[in-house]
Parts: C-alpha cells; sequence; structure tokens
C-alpha cells in the first residue's frame, strides 16, 4: 500500500513541450523539454504514463507516439507507442497522475533544472515553487578566493 500516491497523485499534472518530432522507419518519437531528471520513474521502476495534448485533447488518434526527454540516455522514455493525435512542435502534453513522487524524486542530473509549480483552485493559477535558475544550480558550489596550490 502507498497511501502517498493513493492521496496525492490524481492531483498532479506534468506539463511538456514538444521540442522536436522525428519520423523514424517505424516509429514517431517526440523529444519533450523535460524527462528523466524531472521524472526518474519510468526509468528507474519502468512506470507507465499516459499523455493527452492540451491543444484539443479529444482529437482524433493518428498514430502511436514514443515521448522521450532530452538526456541522451536511453531510459530517457516518458511513454512507448502512445496512441495520439497528430503531434506538432510546439504542443504541450499533459501527463496526469503525476502528483505522488515526480517532484520529490527529481534532480539537477546533467545540468536540468526543475519545473516551477503551480497550483489551480478553482481557475485560479498560483506559483507555488519557481522554475529553478542557472544561479541556483551554482548557489551551493564553493567559489575559492585563492587559485588552488597558491597557500
Amino acid at each position: 500500500m502507498e497511501p502517498g500516491r493513493s492521496l496525492v497523485a490524481r492531483a498532479g499534472v506534468a506539463l511538456y513541450r514538444v521540442g522536436v518530432v522525428k519520423q523514424t522507419a517505424n516509429r514517431v518519437w517526440a523529444l519533450l523539454d523535460g524527462g528523466m531528471a524531472d521524472n526518474p520513474r519510468p526509468a528507474l521502476y519502468g512506470a507507465h504514463y499516459s499523455a493527452l495534448p492540451v491543444r484539443d485533447p479529444e482529437r482524433p488518434v493518428k498514430e502511436p507516439v514514443w515521448f522521450a526527454g532530452p538526456y541522451c540516455e536511453s531510459g530517457d522514455v516518458l511513454s512507448e507507442a502512445l496512441p495520439f493525435p497528430e503531434i506538432r512542435e510546439g504542443d504541450l502534453l499533459a501527463v496526469p497522475v503525476s502528483g505522488a513522487y515526480q517532484l520529490s524524486m527529481s534532480s539537477n542530473y546533467n545540468g536540468g533544472r526543475r519545473p516551477a509549480v503551480i497550483w489551480l483552485d478553482h481557475g485560479q493559477v498560483q506559483i507555488i515553487q519557481m522554475r529553478e535558475s542557472a544561479d541556483d544550480l551554482f548557489r551551493r558550489d564553493y567559489r575559492l578566493v585563492k587559485p588552488l596550490g597558491t597557500g
């Protein structure tokens, strides 16, 4: 039993933007602006996610699509062969049921910055966690006053 997941998983929806759509001989790949750094569950556990387009989500399915992140890792795949409407660069993708562990398991792998978190309450949007900046990534690094070896 996972009480945390049962309580909050359905409350979260992750949003990704499609950066590139690649057509290979056998597959359509949609490469997203996020991946295993902000959601390592597919890579670590083989978790399966569904998704739907934000724009006109009820349009007819065209073909299966493979959704992958930006990290050049074989495990950086969010969904495989997901029946999906035609997808274009710039489209937004909604991934429901991502509220339980996605954010708490996220990391700065490969320089990735954690996304913003918003709260939607009765049509009102509030940012509850800002997107990390490049400065955030370097904030904890020790900055040398003197070059090493100079005393």
